[in-house]
């Protein structure tokens, strides 16, 4: 079933999204509902794939990660077996928050959280490593001016 979003859905998601440990009853008056239909409605917006999950942001330079690289991986080759390989691989790094396949100059893009910059060489020696790894260019990040924001749902 196709489930069509109107303005509360997407208030509804715009809130969950800034402030995920909103209660319902809270939800329920920022939306302008009562908590019952509220609460069906996030159910709904679960169920269809809308929300994929509820999560804490923490800080990472409070954690011990305070820093960042990006890492672009070209490939030897670009075939259906070493994508496979090399996503099989790279999702085994723990210290790989994100890995987005990309078109243009180079096939992948890393985003590293990682604790020092020995860490980033010996996280970095390990995806040289991976199959399929031609080269690497390698970005450390100096300041983050903006994060993940979400996305634009209300405009």
């Amino acid at each position: 079933m196709v489930y069509t979003l109107d303005k509360t859905d997407l208030r509804i998601l715009a809130f969950l999204q800034s402030e995920g440990r909103l209660s319902n009853v809270e939800l329920a008056r920022r939306v302008n509902l009562s908590p019952s239909p509220c609460l069906e409605r996030v159910r709904r917006l679960e169920s269809a794939g809308f929300i994929e999950g509820y999560s804490a942001r923490l800080d990472a330079a409070a954690l011990g990660f305070g820093t960042s690289a990006f890492i672009q991986v070209t490939l030897d080759r670009t075939t259906a077996e070493v994508f496979d390989r090399f996503r099989d691989a790279v999702i085994l790094i723990q210290e790989v928050a994100e890995c987005h396949m990309v078109a243009g100059g180079f096939d992948y893009l890393l985003k590293l959280r990682l604790t020092s910059m020995d860490a980033y060489r010996a996280v970095l020696a390990r995806i040289v490593d991976l199959p399929g790894v031609a080269q690497t260019h390698t970005y450390v990040v100096i300041e983050a001016i903006k994060q993940d924001a979400g996305l634009p749902l209300l405009r």
